[in-house]
């Protein structure tokens, strides 16, 4: 059964990114000068952006430079941006919030089309949400003509499955396990009775997607600016489950086998976040099935992105309560919500940083202890799922190339969680970060896992993310 892990190396586990969509686009990639054609404008309820704008009102350029800036080409007038993950990016400028993802193109189970220097069509609004638009991106290189035609596109081969019965009962693979404990004894892997009562299909669908995505196979140099100054002033170890003997985090609940880990995340950020700053007056849970049948920012139970639910997602159209919607695990069909159900909105969101690429340990630290819980994205392994308790971190981890030159944010992500603390281990003083996971509290350390920290492991340190839920107090 070691052939089916060799599949689980793409999990959501979020999909993150590969369960989202087939692009693949880099830092570099947006760099530079962009042409943005806006349509006619309307209210958040009018505005569909799936299809094309029956007309162009307006077009504007703007270039993007390091590190997050966005100058609007003309007036000078200056802005940020932020690259999401590989998919797409987002944008303010002039009182006004552009997002999109990049442009690409399912041509069948195996192979897809897709393109970095023009965008699906995307949202813009005003910085309240009153007047909203869709708008489509096209970068002003040797090719700024406005057809889809006229782009080359990049191609992404979906690598073919191996030889194994998707639906035949999964078998714990015990010497896997065994290898696994002998090599090291930082964490204990174990085997999960309730795993055998899935198929190899179920397994997968638990990590997420059927088909891997390729990625560059180089990794990711960062800018390592820290906060060392406010980092050193804070406590050795820290954990939102019991500050002064009072408990922070909503329970862990289980996504199932629907790719939704990152609506988990997010709902559990903002949960976490309302506790802390109502000190525990308001415990609200939050649905996850709403996102995942109604959310425009994320592709259901085939991944998404935290900064694009509990950020820009709560903040234009706000979550609602899981008695309002409650969870089912699978792709449904979006339908109202009840009409007594209240929605709930965050303020403000961003990556932890101010962009991603900006993240570093001290940096989470700080607002981790400052703010609340912060979502994560992390990859996962093979050897995670049979983790058991300790100290996680991958025993096969290749090496990465810390000679690359340029700045370059990405990391290899799949699957959101959200970490609530952090400490360092008596004995040995190994560091790590705690963390909640949504499989269940018969999974780990009662659904949590600790995970070496300051080393960037598996690129837990990368994708950091926080929002600012508005609350009645």
């Amino acid at each position: 059964m070691k052939g089916l892990w060799l599949v689980l190396v793409t999990a959501c586990v979020a999909q993150l990114a590969s369960a989202d969509t087939p692009a693949n686009c880099t830092y570099s990639d947006l760099i530079g000068k962009w042409k943005i054609y806006v349509g006619p404008r309307g209210t958040r309820d009018t505005v569909a952006c799936s299809k094309k704008p029956s007309q162009i009102v307006e077009d504007i350029s703007v270039e993007f430079s390091p590190i997050a800036k966005a100058v609007k080409v003309g007036d000078g007038e200056i802005g940020y941006f932020t690259l999401i993950y590989n998919q797409g990016f987002e944008f303010d400028i002039g009182h006004r919030r552009f997002f999109a993802f990049f442009q690409y193109e399912t041509v069948n189970s195996t192979y897809s089309k897709y393109w970095c220097n023009r965008t699906m069509y995307g949202w813009e609004h005003d910085t309240h949400g009153k007047e909203w638009s869709c708008f489509l991106a096209v970068k002003q290189d040797k090719h700024a003509e406005f057809e889809l035609g006229h782009f080359p596109p990049r191609e992404l081969k979906q690598p073919g499955r191996l030889n194994l019965d998707l639906d035949a009962k999964f078998v714990n693979d015990m010497d896997f396990i065994h290898d696994i404990n002998a090599v090291q004894s930082s964490w204990v892997a174990g085997k999960y009775e309730h795993f055998e009562l899935m198929t190899n299909r179920e397994i997968l669908r638990i990590a997420g997607k059927m088909n891997a995505k390729i990625v560059r196979p180089d990794f990711a140099r960062k800018l390592h600016v820290s906060n060392s100054n406010a980092a050193s002033k804070l406590p050795e170890s820290f954990d939102w489950r019991d500050v002064n003997g009072v408990n922070y985090v909503s329970p862990v609940r289980n996504q199932g086998q629907c790719g939704s880990c990152y609506t988990f995340a997010s709902t559990g950020m903002l949960e976490a976040r309302i506790r802390v700053a109502t000190n525990n007056s308001q415990t609200p849970v939050f649905s996850t099935q709403e996102v995942v049948s109604c959310g425009s920012y994320s592709q259901g139970c085939e991944g998404g992105f935290p900064y694009l639910i509990a950020g820009k997602y709560a903040n234009d159209f706000g979550v609602v309560e899981e008695d309002c919607y409650p969870y089912e695990g699978k792709d449904t069909a979006c339908k109202p919500a009840k009409p007594d159900c209240r929605r709930h909105y965050v303020d403000n969101y961003w990556y932890v940083g101010g962009y991603y690429g900006g993240c570093t340990e001290d940096r989470m630290k700080v607002a981790l202890v400052t703010n609340g819980p912060v979502a994560v994205g992390f990859e996962v392994y093979d050897d995670f799922m049979q983790y058991k308790s300790g100290i996680y971190h991958h025993v096969y981890q290749l090496k990465k190339n810390a000679n690359r030159e340029g700045f370059d944010p990405f990391e290899l992500t799949n699957h959101a969680v959200l970490v609530v603390g952090y400490g360092a281990d008596a004995q040995t003083g190994e560091k790590y970060w705690i963390v909640k996971n949504s499989w269940g509290t018969g999974w780990g350390e009662n659904g949590y896992f600790r995970i070496r920290r300051g080393n960037d492991e598996c690129g837990i340190e990368s994708l950091a993310f926080e929002a600012f839920p508005i609350t009645d107090i």
